[in-house]
């Protein structure tokens, strides 16, 4: 199984970027879809980004649409979230996760077997 770390959150203010990181070991990182999601307090985690195993196609959630962008080196084994336009209910714990090996690139969470701990992104107003 891989296993993820990501890396890159911390506080900003409102219209501020932030770009995390997830660096992967373990199995072959090209097999792997890579997706980020994000949860607040008593909310369910919400799917943001994410990007096939080259690279070539991704799909972002609606709510960030425009504004955030997820992208990957596979030589680097690290996938990328560059948020820009940050907003203040941006602020999240924001988690990576490796897909089953395969191509689903959705939403459900079920499709993706490799969590790192998450990274806090704070958006102040």
């Amino acid at each position: 199984q891989v296993q993820v770390v990501e890396s890159g959150g911390g506080l900003v203010q409102a219209g501020g970027s932030l770009r995390l990181s997830c660096t992967a070991s373990g199995r072959t990182f090209s097999d792997h879809v890579m997706g980020w999601f994000r949860q607040t307090p008593g909310k369910a985690r919400e799917f943001v980004a994410a990007i096939n195993r080259s690279g070539y196609s991704s799909n972002v959630a609606g709510s960030v649409k425009g504004r955030f962008t997820i992208f990957r080196d596979n030589a680097k084994n690290t996938a990328y979230l560059q948020m820009n336009v940050l907003r203040p209910e941006d602020t999240a714990v924001y988690y990576c996760a490796a897909g089953r090996e395969g191509y689903y690139t959705g939403p459900d969470d079920r499709e993706y077997d490799a969590w790192g701990q998450g990274t806090q992104v704070t958006v102040s107003s």
